[in-house]
């Protein structure tokens, strides 16, 4: 009787493996033809020429900023890192040279929010854009063309 039970256990064991293979198996095709069709079938980035004809511009990474919120109370706090992306090359000593009036532009902003204005992404988004807008207010040669949050924590 034992022989039985032993055979039985393989043979139950053989048909698990093998339908767990067939299922890896089907679930590897699946997610290749999504992968493919994601792609529109071809091997190419999907807005790789939207990337081309938008390159990149000089990149200027700031001192992380940490302000109290304007929250009843004063508990709460923001630590901010950001970089930020310039419209030409000649703006980087502009903005080297500049960089009290980039601080207290940002200074200035930062802590007049509160935890309700910022905690959306859309509170993020228009924060975003204020900044930019003060920046851009004193900016000779240029603008700052983009602003990307490396660090956002709400305490």
């Amino acid at each position: 009787m034992s022989n039985k039970v032993l055979f039985l256990l393989i043979g139950v064991l053989m048909i698990f493996m093998v339908g767990m293979g067939g299922g890896l198996f089907l679930m590897w095709n699946k997610l290749s033809a999504m992968n493919v069709q994601g792609n529109g079938g071809n091997g190419d980035l999907p807005n790789q020429e939207a990337i081309l004809e938008n390159p990149l511009g000089p990149i200027i990474s700031l001192e992380t900023f940490i302000v109290n919120l304007a929250d009843k109370g004063g508990k709460r706090y923001l630590r901010l890192t950001m970089d930020l992306e310039l419209g030409n090359p000649e703006m980087e000593s502009e903005i080297q040279k500049r960089m009290p009036q980039v601080r207290d532009s940002i200074l200035m902003i930062l802590p007049s929010k509160r935890f309700a204005d910022i905690s959306s992404v859309e509170g993020k988004i228009a924060l975003r854009d204020e900044l930019l807008a003060g920046l851009n207010s004193f900016l000779l040669q240029g603008e700052v063309t983009k602003i990307y949050f490396k660090e956002f924590v709400v305490q």
